[in-house]
């Protein structure tokens, strides 16, 4: 006698929790966004409020707020004490606009542009195609250079995070050996002026499209250091490079194929001086990928450009080889990159 398994008891031993939580994950993140967008962390930015005081200053109706605070209060960005609520610590690091860490810029444009993109995740996948949102419908990626408005809020809102890169280069690299460095791509200098703020001994060239530098030179003229931080215009492919000492690539080699990676790093070891070096860093993939967000971050940068990718630890660094330069190391970074290092040979 044959017995039959009963599907419904087979369905209910595997728990659907995990499958559930991934199918709802959009909604903690718009929850973000709206907080955000409402001005919810600048309310609470000079201590605790309670919901009523916080639909005042927001100018939200009473009857979602209670659900949207504790919400916000269980992601981790509010904490809730005798109901009232203020900032967690992150949430106050980070989401209080004005405030010289204030990643909001980011977190808008994030929501401008990123689920309009994903959304069409299977007819890129159908298609092979990058997907390019269209700029008269808030469409930003692809195409942020030719708004000024939005360019300069992206940066914005990048220069937080790119203060946190610049700190954790600061030190991870002994630049007591070193005089310059460029920064490709470096738009408008924020990584730069963290090093050199940092290193005082360091001088820094910005290398960038020429129509950046009008927000280069606002932003180095700001902080008072244009006489250590220079911008040249040109394109990575057909302009000289700055000659440097060391010569970093952030966010850079993930938007090009394999040939233009390899092509650019070959024009990277023919700037960079003889005893010099350089770091790349991007969310790159680990070498047996296996971690979702770097994989995710991947397929990301295939959806919004024709031939980017994230790429994996070994392969960039058989391209430093490859491309001339000796030495190759990998350390994780910031939890959520790879920084690659490499030397070039001193001249005898």
């Amino acid at each position: 006698m044959t017995t039959t398994e009963n599907p419904t008891t087979t369905a209910a031993a595997v728990d659907p929790g995990p499958l559930i939580k991934l199918t709802i994950a959009d909604c903690a993140a718009k929850a973000l966004h709206s907080g955000v967008a409402l001005g919810v962390f600048g309310a609470l930015a000079d201590g605790p409020l309670d919901a009523a005081a916080v639909a005042d200053r927001t100018g939200t109706h009473h009857r979602m707020l209670p659900d949207f605070l504790d919400a916000l209060t269980g992601l981790g960005l509010l904490e809730r004490h005798d109901g009232r609520y203020r900032n967690s610590e992150l949430a106050q690091t980070y989401l209080v606009p004005d405030s010289a860490s204030y990643l909001g810029g980011f977190i808008e444009l994030t929501n401008e542009t990123l689920y309009g993109t994903w959304g069409r995740l299977t007819e890129a996948l159908r298609s092979g195609e990058a997907q390019h949102l269209d700029p008269d419908k808030g469409g930003f990626v692809g195409d942020r250079h030719k708004d000024p408005a939005k360019m300069k809020r992206f940066l914005a809102g990048l220069d937080a995070y790119s203060d946190r890169m610049g700190t954790e280069l600061a030190h991870r690299v002994d630049w007591s050996r070193y005089t310059s460095f460029t920064d490709l791509g470096g738009a408008r200098g924020n990584l730069a002026a963290v090093l050199t703020q940092a290193h005082p001994h360091l001088t820094a060239t910005c290398f960038d499209l020429e129509r950046t530098r009008p927000l280069f030179t606002e932003h180095i003229s700001g902080l008072g250091i244009a006489d250590r931080v220079a911008f040249v215009g040109g394109d990575f492919f057909t302009d000289p490079l700055p000659k440097s000492d060391v010569i970093v690539l952030g966010h850079i080699l993930h938007g090009f194929d394999t040939e233009r990676r390899l092509a650019l790093l070959r024009r990277v070891h023919d700037a960079v001086r003889p005893g010099g070096t350089v770091l790349v860093y991007d969310r790159m993939i680990d070498d047996d990928r296996s971690d979702p967000e770097r994989l995710l971050s991947s397929l990301h940068m295939r959806l919004v450009s024709p031939d980017g990718s994230e790429y994996r630890i070994a392969d960039c660094q058989a391209w430093l080889r490859e491309a001339g330069f000796s030495d190759c190391t990998a350390e994780p970074l910031l939890g959520t990159h790879t920084l690659v290092s490499a030397h070039k040979e001193a001249t005898a």
